[in-house]
């Protein structure tokens, strides 16, 4: 129960946090990075509504089809997401309308624009949600077609962004695709940094102190393995052992106490899965 609650939580405020984003920079700068917002920015341009309006009448209506054809697989983390962000552009219309941007300086807004919608984006994936919007579309093509979803949705991101250039005019338009190439950078930057570990190879005489340091201190677990040594053949085991960043100088800094001419060796990873890691 404490896991799902505090998954909510994350996930309700992240949703906000993109809807800032999206509200307060991508609106009124009409940027249009794909994906529902981007097509609502675009369609605004030609129908008599808002572009909070039309993105809460398309991710509804995403969010029927995605329960019809999708049904108990469609998540319900992603379904209140989805709502959540849709309800929330439609709410501050009405308590903060934005007749212009909140600034005179486009590229500022350019990268909160594209660092909070980003940022939440990638703490959505990383806890096996997301925002909904063409996510869905990819759910259904994966179901029912072969069709290469990846570069499907890719190409109408691009299609998205690059209409901005004639919807709207050429700093628009340029804008909106550099934006839509560092979102997409910054969203698997993000994912990496926040399960970030460190995968440890520990040759030494003795594993026996450290074995036991990393079990009942850091609470977590290693493999020994025994080696030879290539120079003067003698005897080495090497431990493998994969922790949180906190915890690898610790073990760093006790095993050059302990022994000091250990030889460490210490990589950085961000795909782990197991336990105490990603499931």
């Amino acid at each position: 129960m404490q896991k799902k609650l505090i998954k909510f939580a994350l996930i309700t405020l992240s949703s906000i946090v993109m809807t800032l984003g999206i509200y307060f920079f991508r609106f009124p700068n009409h940027f249009s990075f794909g994906g529902i917002t981007g097509l609502a920015v675009v369609l605004a341009k030609f129908l008599p509504f808002s572009a909070a309006t039309i993105n809460f009448v398309l991710s509804n209506a995403l969010l029927i089809l995605g329960f019809l054809f999708l049904g108990n697989s469609f998540g319900i983390m992603t379904a209140y997401s989805s709502i959540l962000v849709s309800v929330g552009l439609s709410v501050l219309e009405v308590v903060a309308p934005m007749s212009a941007p909140l600034t005179q300086q486009p590229l500022l807004e350019l990268c909160y624009a594209i660092a909070l919608p980003a940022f939440s984006s990638a703490v959505l994936f990383n806890i096996g949600a997301s925002s909904g919007g063409t996510e869905i579309i990819a759910m259904m093509l994966k179901k029912y077609t072969n069709v290469n979803i990846g570069m499907s949705l890719f190409i109408s991101d691009i299609l998205i962004a690059l209409s901005a250039f004639f919807v709207f005019d050429m700093q628009t338009g340029l804008f909106s695709f550099i934006g839509l190439m560092v979102k997409s950078l910054m969203v698997d930057n993000v994912i990496e940094s926040i399960n970030m570990a460190k995968y440890f190879n520990i040759i030494c005489d003795n594993p026996d102190p450290i074995c036991n340091f990393i079990v009942n201190s850091l609470n977590r677990s290693a493999t020994v393995a025994q080696a030879q040594g290539a120079y003067l053949h003698g005897k080495k085991f090497i431990i493998f052992t994969a922790l949180k960043r906190p915890q690898a100088m610790v073990l760093r800094t006790y095993v050059k106490s302990v022994e000091p001419n250990a030889f460490i060796l210490i990589t950085n990873t961000s795909e782990i899965i197991g336990k105490g890691f990603r499931e």
